[in-house]
């Protein structure tokens, strides 16, 4: 089977040029206990995809990249008793062990043991799976590695759904919709009539915009720097839309002493400060980018004892995933998430070096790739 391998990260941009990831013809897994291999039918393209190249975040290599994607069951191992052979699957970034401390809590996204096993880039039931003709190992992007025609994972990293949820819809929602909806509706929790500000209006920026704008008399405000980004952020909910400069006049002439919620999804500490200074008495910050881990925040300490703001951080919008993804494709079937506004286009797998220099480059908000 094709795989897109990762061996060298921070390579330069062009990626069009410096071609980061090979197309590697690689032994087709067999799933071990717990474990289930799933034919890709469509994997898309994230910024988290983007970090372990540019090295924002440092993973194993080499390693199978690609973590947001859907496709068809074909075989399982033992002990899976709850998945078919047939059965249409959302592939989930974080698999929840069930048991450690955060599991027991109610919170599967930030699973101790789930954690572990995405950082070192085995799968949550054993080493990885994935080698080279000749033996050599190949790691695990967040227990999915989806850029490839199969992927072997851990039960705990899928969920089954409806069969006539088409692929290209289906791609999205196991991690821009968990992440982006999740910040609205789990993290931050977003109430009906207050006011919520997105910074970055990427997939997840823009999930966030259309979760937010289907509550019940929110105010909406989507920023980006770029203007093709801020149309769609109107398209997707958002009653004012405009750059970074924009952001404070917004607040002003739209709420009444600042915004209640402000949702980070650039992955930058300077977009964290400015969204603190943003918020009402009271108000909640809420940080779901990924910024480089040299980035650092400084702030008013004063700020959140003074005048009660929070700052929360959203992994995987603190998502259950299995409660999450049928919920989230019902509000899509109603209607009240036009996912597909996100969806750019659709590739073949050969175009993912070229892609990657499209998303950094804001020109895409999810590529979507066939394979097959």
């Amino acid at each position: 089977m094709r795989a897109a391998v990762l061996r060298t990260a921070e390579l330069p941009a062009p990626y069009a040029r410096s071609k980061p990831l090979a197309l590697d013809l690689v032994p087709v897994p067999a799933p071990r206990a717990g474990e289930v291999r799933v034919r890709i039918a469509r994997a898309s393209l994230c910024h988290s995809d983007l970090s372990v190249i540019n090295g924002s975040r440092v993973r194993p290599l080499p390693m199978a990249l690609g973590h947001e994607a859907t496709g068809v069951v074909e075989s399982v191992g033992d002990g899976v008793d709850d998945v078919r052979p047939g059965d249409h699957v959302v592939l989930v970034f974080v698999p929840a062990c069930g048991s450690c401390r955060a599991c027991s809590a109610g919170r599967p996204a930030l699973c101790y043991r789930g954690a572990e096993a995405n950082g070192s880039g085995d799968l949550l039931h054993g080493p990885a799976v994935l080698a080279t003709a000749d033996g050599e190992r190949i790691n695990h992007h967040l227990g999915v590695s989806a850029f490839a025609d199969y992927a072997v994972v851990a039960r705990e990293s899928l969920v089954v759904i409806d069969d006539d949820v088409p692929f290209d819809i289906a791609a999205m929602f196991g991690c821009a919709a968990l992440t982006g909806i999740g910040a609205v509706l789990n993290t931050a929790e977003v109430a009906a009539g207050q006011s919520v500000v997105v910074f970055g209006l990427g997939a997840v920026g823009l999930m966030a915009v259309m979760a937010a704008a289907q509550i019940a008399g929110t105010t909406v405000i989507a920023i980006d720097p770029l203007p093709s980004k801020q149309e769609l952020g109107l398209r997707c909910g958002a009653q004012h839309a405009g750059g970074p400069e924009d952001a404070a006049d917004f607040v002003r002439q739209a709420t009444d002493g600042g915004a209640d919620v402000v949702i980070e999804a650039v992955g930058s500490a300077r977009v964290l400060e400015s969204g603190l200074q943003l918020l009402a008495r009271g108000g909640a910050l809420v940080s779901v980018g990924l910024p480089h881990p040299d980035q650092a925040i400084s702030t008013q300490a004063l700020q959140f004892a003074g005048m009660g703001r929070r700052l929360l951080g959203s992994y995987m919008g603190d998502a259950v995933p299995e409660r999450d993804i049928p919920a989230y494709l019902d509000l899509w079937r109603s209607g009240k998430l036009p996912v597909e506004l996100l969806h750019t286009d659709t590739r073949p797998l050969a175009d993912l070096n070229e892609s990657l220099d499209a998303l950094a480059e804001g020109r895409v908000v999810r590529r979507i790739f066939t394979v097959d």
